[in-house]
């Protein structure tokens, strides 16, 4: 018998739901660390109400902002602040919660949350306020992962791109994709189910035809998800080259300001130096190396080794060389040095010595770039190839934020697709079938329709505490 087409996992769901303990009721606080104007404590759970009328005396009308003093055991004082109540399931996590905003002092707010714990409540564990509103239907998997993400994101465009994935965009598409995979399983299933009505399905040009159009329309979604993943992951470049090539002066040029020291000493950079800037919309992590060359002390072989490791993990490596000293027998040696088939651009830095006009040329076995670190000239020449080595596209209005693990469920889908595609020709009706079925599940893992708890634990563990 075929599987049912419309079965979307609700018994990974309703496990994990299960995890929630009926009388668990969490409570963080939801403001960094810090001395601010305001710190919000938040509740969530069965208890909100019988510690909301403990703390403040009565529990606050809904969705009203009610001025009140937060009382402790003794009923003296903790603060005045703003208490807000939401009743469940018009709250974020779909349960009862409250809302205290006080006075932003860390122990101010360590006050309320250990008048909160005494209630019955109990420390909540990282993300798990979203963690909740997912798995109580509030929001799917990716729009909790965009609640993350617009928290954690470095840009304008990256956090208009979260935004519109914590609104549903990118889940929107990912169910029309399903939705179509699901109107394929029925009709194919249908015919294996029922032979006695069957006609010969499998050479019926709809299937064809509707296969393709699923296959263009995952392609389409897969370059948006990839330029999403760009705006989350970023590009990682790592700086290589001999000591005095310039690579820290060129850390500092990309990143506008001053983060690693410039000396004319040999080997001053010995660790791996980071920096996170921004190319027109796409987060690059640059990593600044200790100097290739042979010789040196102890904690500098160190710093060379840990550069070669980060090379191996790098997309990309700038190879810097001062171009008003190195030969191309030189620049060979260098290339020679660096881990193999790794992607490098030569960058030709110090032309305001050298007097070489600023450039920047693919055509070369190894792409270059011809700069100065010192004075900028043709630095933007190399953020323009960064861009370029990696495909990415200032944000537009379709863009919506997307992690890693989104793009190899697509792939995974997209391979059951063409898989099925080949049972279609083969006319293998029960394993055309079971590639769709496959496909549907892929796509379904991308908004916790199927999921499990080590994904759900690895996901919600990354967030910060109180969200």
């Amino acid at each position: 018998m075929a599987h049912h087409p419309h079965d979307r996992g609700a018994g990974e769901i309703a496990a994990s739901r299960a995890a929630i303990s009926a009388g668990d009721t969490i409570a963080a606080v939801a403001t960094p660390p810090g001395i601010g104007g305001i710190g919000i404590v938040r509740v969530s759970g069965p208890a909100v109400r019988v510690l909301a009328n403990a703390l403040l005396g009565q529990l606050p009308p809904p969705r009203y902002a009610s001025y009140a003093t937060f009382r402790g055991a003794d009923n003296e004082p903790i603060d005045r602040g703003v208490a807000l109540f939401f009743p469940a399931p018009q709250s974020f996590t779909g349960e009862d919660v409250l809302e205290l905003h006080g006075h932003g002092g860390p122990v101010v707010l360590d006050m309320l949350l250990k008048r909160a714990l005494e209630l019955g409540a109990r420390i909540a564990r990282p993300g798990e306020f979203t963690e909740r509103a997912f798995l109580y239907g509030k929001i799917d998997l990716a729009q909790a992962e965009a609640v993350a993400d617009l928290i954690e994101c470095s840009s304008e465009a990256a956090a208009r791109s979260a935004l519109r994935s914590l609104q549903g965009q990118f889940s929107q598409q990912i169910r029309a994709l399903v939705e179509s995979v699901v109107g394929l399983r029925t009709y194919v299933e249908a015919a294996i189910d029922f032979p006695e009505e069957e006609v010969d399905f499998l050479s019926d040009d709809r299937l064809v035809r509707e296969l393709a159009a699923l296959l263009t329309a995952l392609d389409d979604l897969l370059a948006s998800v990839r330029q999403g993943c760009l705006l989350h992951d970023g590009m990682t470049v790592v700086l290589a080259g001999p000591p005095n090539a310039g690579k820290s002066s060129l850390l500092n040029a990309l990143a506008r300001q001053d983060t690693a020291i410039v000396s004319a000493i040999p080997g001053t950079t010995r660790d791996v130096v980071r920096e996170r800037i921004d190319i027109n919309g796409m987060p690059v992590h640059v990593l600044d190396t200790a100097g290739l060359r042979h010789g040196g002390d102890e904690i500098e072989s160190e710093g060379m080794r840990r550069a070669r490791a980060a090379m191996e993990r790098a997309d990309r490596i700038l190879l810097v060389v001062d171009d008003s000293v190195t030969n191309d027998a030189e620049v060979q040696e260098l290339l020679r040095q660096l881990p193999p088939q790794s992607a490098c651009t030569l960058i030709r830095n110090k032309i305001d010595l050298s007097e070489r006009a600023p450039s920047h040329n693919e055509v070369s076995p190894v792409a270059e770039v011809a700069l100065s670190a010192k004075t900028g000239t043709g630095i933007g020449l190399l953020r323009e190839h960064l861009q370029a080595c990696m495909g990415f596209r200032p944000a537009g209005e379709g863009t919506f934020m997307a992690r890693r693990r989104h793009f190899q469920a697509l792939l995974l889908a997209r391979e059951h697709l063409l898989l099925g595609r080949q049972r279609l020709q083969a006319r293998a009706g029960e394993l055309l079938a079971e590639e769709l079925r496959l496909a549907q599940r892929a796509l379904a893992e991308i908004t916790g329709e199927f999921t499990n708890e080590d994904l759900l634990a690895r996901i919600f563990s990354s967030f910060c505490i109180g969200k």
